[in-house]
């Protein structure tokens, strides 16, 4: 499985897939990627059967994607099927 995927490569299918945005709340208020939900990464580090499920796809994202890189890393390690989103919201921010 892909550790990490640019937001060209799913930028026509954000509607179809899981994205979640790690960042804090207020940051995902002040704007996010078009249909993520918000978790922040304590959240879901502390508490990852609460928000995932075991054989689904998450695409996460932090601002830059070094925070997003690391939360996946540990994800995966569970066992949970989790993707980076390279560069973030900030990649998102130039493409669309």
């Amino acid at each position: 499985m892909m550790n990490s995927v640019s937001i060209k490569e799913i930028l026509d299918n954000l509607s179809d897939i899981n994205i979640i945005d790690i960042r804090i709340s207020q940051k995902y208020n002040d704007n996010h990627i078009p249909y993520a939900k918000s978790i922040p990464s304590e959240q879901l580090m502390f508490n990852p059967n609460k928000y995932l499920s075991f054989g689904k796809t998450y695409y996460l994202y932090c601002q830059k994607g070094n925070t997003s890189i690391k939360v996946c890393q540990a994800l995966r390690l569970k066992g949970y099927k989790v993707v980076s989103i390279t560069g973030g919201y900030e990649s998102w921010l130039l493409e669309r």
